[in-house]
C-alpha cells in the first residue's frame, strides 16, 4: 500500500482524529509533501483506487479579478486530486509521471469546487511502459462542473 493511502486510512480511522480532522490532518500532511499544492488549501474528501476527491474552498487567495477560483487554481485542484489517486492506484513496483493536461473551462467557477480524479482497472492494466489517462473534474456545490479534462501519466517499473 502507499504512504498516501496509508497515511489517509491512518488520519481518517483514528476514533480521536477520525473524520473531518483527520481529513484535515491528512490534507496538511500531502500540502507538506508537495509543497505547491498548500497555494490551494486542498480539503480531501475521498482517496482510494481509482477515485480521489478534494475541495477548494474560494477565498481571496486563489480568486482573479472576476472573483471567481482562478484557472491555474482549479488546474492545481485537478493535479493535486489526480497525484493522490495514482499514488493510492499505482502497483507497489511501478511509479509514473505526468506527462502532459488538457483542460476545458467550462463555466466560471464563483463558488467553492470540488474537484475529483478517476480512473479503472482497465486504465491501469498492462505491464511495461505505458500511458495511463485521468479523468477529472471540478464542480460547484450545485453540481455546475466547472473545468474538466484529462492528465496523462506515464507509468513505468520502478528501477
Amino acid at each position: 500500500m502507499s504512504q498516501v493511502l496509508s497515511l489517509w486510512r491512518t488520519a481518517t480511522g483514528l476514533p480521536v482524529v477520525g473524520g473531518t480532522v483527520g481529513k484535515r490532518v491528512f490534507s496538511l500532511a500531502f500540502s507538506r509533501k508537495a509543497p505547491y499544492f498548500a497555494s490551494i488549501r486542498p480539503r480531501f474528501a475521498e482517496i482510494g483506487p481509482h477515485r480521489a476527491e478534494l475541495r477548494i474552498v474560494r477565498r481571496r487567495r486563489v480568486t482573479n479579478h472576476l472573483g471567481t477560483v482562478h484557472a491555474i487554481a482549479l488546474c492545481n485542484g485537478l493535479e493535486a486530486a489526480m497525484g493522490a489517486l495514482a499514488e493510492a492506484t499505482v502497483a507497489d513496483d511501478e511509479r509514473w509521471i505526468p506527462q502532459g493536461m488538457e483542460v476545458r473551462y467550462t463555466a466560471k467557477a464563483a463558488g467553492d469546487v470540488t474537484c475529483v480524479a478517476e480512473t479503472t482497472a482497465a486504465d491501469w492494466a498492462g505491464e511495461g511502459p505505458r500511458q495511463v489517462a485521468v479523468t477529472c473534474r471540478g464542480a460547484l456545490d450545485d453540481g455546475t462542473t466547472v473545468i474538466e479534462g484529462t492528465i496523462r501519466l506515464w507509468v513505468t517499473p520502478r528501477p
